[in-house]
């Protein structure tokens, strides 16, 4: 689904916006059967939550780090118009992607009660800018309904915040809990917000109920002050082979691959990088290389 300009003034001048149905239905699916290979199904956590005491070591507990093992959820960080909602965001086609992230709760694991907070803390070494200049758009793809009783994302639109500095970057919990929105949508819906928003992880308020959403975040590539993985750290686990055969060019860029017309590429480093990925095809990266 392709969002509007109308749905990206929104992020901007109201801080975030939810789009509801940006996945279609066969996406969905496919990824929602996929997060079983790497999380427990909500009627067996709940059957036994003891079985699973990692969920309670902290609200973070639940996260998990691209690549995984399916492409049904590798492909998700880079359909095209995610990607075309960052191009767009951001200004600018040369964008990368700086985090990828899975994030499953269980109600009763722990308390996922947060003070409002912006996200910039952890993204970049200094502060971001508020005019608009050099943005990070942060997002939200949500694999399961969420309601308020489901721990939704609560933001505060930027017309109660503007005048609050950046730093700290941190309210006293309950502060501006009167100002915020839930973020309640349907699976499949995508939320965008920027990181100087004012946000913060809400709790449940009823029993058996679960919540799984992908984050994905980019940038403008370029500006090493701003940032939170690196990609070759990951590049030998479980699924970025998979990931990267069957990504195109345009896709691979995104996560920093050499393009083609660079000097990196020559007979040698097609050879052994074909070595490494078996079945990809990198002729586009071939062309014009002299044997």
């Amino acid at each position: 689904m392709r969002l509007t300009d109308a749905q990206l003034a929104e992020a901007w001048d109201r801080g975030f916006v939810v789009i509801e149905g940006f996945l279609d239905k066969a996406t969905l699916a496919e990824a929602q059967e996929a997060l079983w290979d790497l999380y427990p199904r909500p009627e067996a956590y709940f059957a036994d939550p003891g079985a699973y005491p990692k969920f309670s070591k902290s609200q973070f507990s639940g996260l998990r780090f691209f690549p995984y093992g399916s492409w049904a959820l590798n492909r998700l960080p880079v359909l095209s118009d995610l990607v075309d909602a960052a191009e767009r965001f951001c200004g600018t086609e040369a964008i990368e992607i700086y985090k990828v992230e899975l994030w499953a709760k269980y109600s009763g694991a722990v308390n996922y009660d947060q003070p409002h907070h912006r996200d910039f803390g952890n993204h970049t070494l200094v502060v971001p800018c508020t005019d608009g200049f050099l943005p990070q758009m942060t997002t939200f793809i949500l694999l399961s309904d969420v309601t308020e009783q489901d721990g939704p994302t609560k933001l505060v639109p930027l017309e109660h915040t503007r005048d609050i500095p950046l730093i700290p970057g941190q309210l006293p919990m309950g502060e501006l809990f009167d100002k915020d929105v839930a973020a309640t949508a349907p699976a499949g819906s995508l939320m965008i917000y920027r990181t100087d928003v004012m946000h913060r992880g809400s709790d449940f308020t009823a029993p058996g109920r679960s919540r799984f959403a992908m984050l994905v975040d980019f940038q403008a590539r370029g500006y090493p002050w701003r940032g939170k993985m690196a990609w070759p750290n990951h590049a030998e686990w479980k699924g970025m082979t998979e990931a990267m055969v069957r990504m195109s060019v345009r896709q691979r860029d995104l996560f920093g691959w050499p393009p083609p017309g660079s000097p990196y590429w020559r007979p040698q480093t097609l050879r052994d990088v074909a070595a490494r990925y078996p079945g990809i095809d990198l002729a586009p990266y071939a062309a014009g290389v002299s044997a």
